[in-house]
């Protein structure tokens, strides 16, 4: 490469576009095809750099096998940070086989990487700790190890092991410092706020108060038996029953924690459970029915008894119910904690990464939109999704993680 070339990709690798771009802007040659399409990313201009990388890629010869996968990992990761889930993800397995085929382990690896974020960005957390299996990310550089370092506290935040996030955000930090780019700093520092932000409310006995996730990890860890509305389960000592596709059940679950020790009234549970002012005889036969589905699923950790008024949780080994509730009650809080993010989303990069249709995720943005929560930008296909970021508190409980969830 010549000296113009070798210039802007120093300036990229240091998180500097403007400069890169000054010497290469004018050019139509391969490399600085490539390395525009870089810092058009870094820039934001996403579409732009997609068109550019996939130009060079195009560009380079068949002899120049290496080029060509380094421009399909730079444009796999243009995809994942304009939030485009649903880019080929064989074209990236393709190009890391070719990368670590011919020796190039740092863009191998760092194709693990984005692997590895799409599958954290759609709740895939497992996949997410396979695909970082076996890693060594002494031997990247920098860059690539504070990235390898913020992905892996970003599995264990979903699995909530609080202590662990904190030693890979802290790691990650020292390798920010050395790469010396601001935007990484900034991500992680991000994530670090967001350890020492409330995370959740705890419900119980008619009070409440917020908790920081080292404290919600320490509650899971206990033998308290917990309805988990930020997971929409169920769980008590490794318990875990899943009611996220079973709202009405979930509902009388959290209106029978939330009254114990006392009985939760029948016009109350109906009124809850089936969103109803007035309840009559066919609504007390209908919640006879679900009560009796809720108490057979709910049959290893509790019963549900019947009272003058109502019904009533009895847990079979726990000494304390409890609610663990988002920090704010919002019935489209899945999809603005992935908005939190800051990062402009297509309604089919939500419907994937929360594992529902594209329709139910639109309805759900035109009511935040009416509320003014969320706001949209471009038309057709191009329409994207944004809103502010979320102060005051962490999204971590509310965003997609596989069963069992931490």
């Amino acid at each position: 490469m010549d000296s113009l070339i070798n210039a802007a990709a120093r300036f990229l690798a240091a998180g500097d576009p403007i400069s890169a771009l000054k010497r290469i802007a004018l050019r139509d040659d391969a490399p600085a095809l490539a390395l525009r399409g870089i810092a058009m990313a870094q820039l934001g201009d996403f579409v732009r750099a997609k068109a550019l990388l996939r130009s060079a890629a195009r560009a380079f010869g068949p002899q120049e096998a290496v080029a060509r996968a380094r421009c399909v990992v730079a444009e796999a990761e243009a995809a994942l940070a304009s939030r485009d889930l649903g880019w080929p993800t064989k074209a990236l397995d393709a190009a890391r086989a070719t990368l670590s085929a011919h020796g190039d382990q740092s863009n191998a690896a760092y194709a693990r990487y984005l692997q590895a974020r799409r599958f954290l960005l759609i709740g895939r957390v497992d996949e997410a700790e396979q695909a970082l299996a076996g890693m060594d990310s002494a031997q990247v550089p920098p860059a690539s190890r504070a990235v390898y370092e913020l992905v892996l506290a970003g599995i264990e935040l979903r699995r909530l092991r609080t202590s662990a996030a904190r030693a890979a955000l802290a790691r990650a930090t020292d390798a920010a410092i050395s790469a010396g780019i601001p935007s990484l700093m900034a991500e992680i520092e991000s994530a670090l706020r967001s350890l020492n932000a409330p995370a959740a409310r705890l419900i119980a006995k008619g009070e409440e108060r917020a908790l920081l996730l080292d404290e919600v990890e320490s509650l899971v860890a206990s033998r308290v038996f917990i309805v988990d509305a930020c997971r929409h389960v169920v769980r008590q000592s490794g318990t875990v029953i899943a009611l996220a596709k079973r709202p009405v059940l979930f509902t009388l679950a959290r209106a029978l924690a939330q009254a114990w020790p006392a009985d939760a009234p029948r016009d109350a549970l109906i009124g809850r459970a089936f969103r109803l002012k007035l309840a009559d005889e066919s609504q007390r036969v209908r919640l006879r029915v679900e009560i009796g589905r809720l108490r057979r699923v709910l049959r290893p950790l509790a019963e549900v008894s019947v009272t003058k008024r109502g019904f009533a949780l009895v847990p079979r080994r726990a000494q304390e119910v409890v609610v663990l509730a988002p920090p704010l009650d919002e019935p489209d809080a899945a999809v603005l904690a992935l908005l939190a993010d800051g990062e402009s989303w297509s309604t089919s990069a939500l419907a994937l990464a929360l594992d529902t249709s594209q329709r139910t995720v639109q309805r759900s943005l035109e009511s935040l939109a009416a509320a003014r929560k969320v706001q949209a930008f471009g038309r057709g296909r191009a329409r994207r999704w944004m809103a502010p970021p979320v102060l005051g508190f962490t999204t971590a409980l509310l965003l997609p993680a596989s069963l069992p969830i931490y």
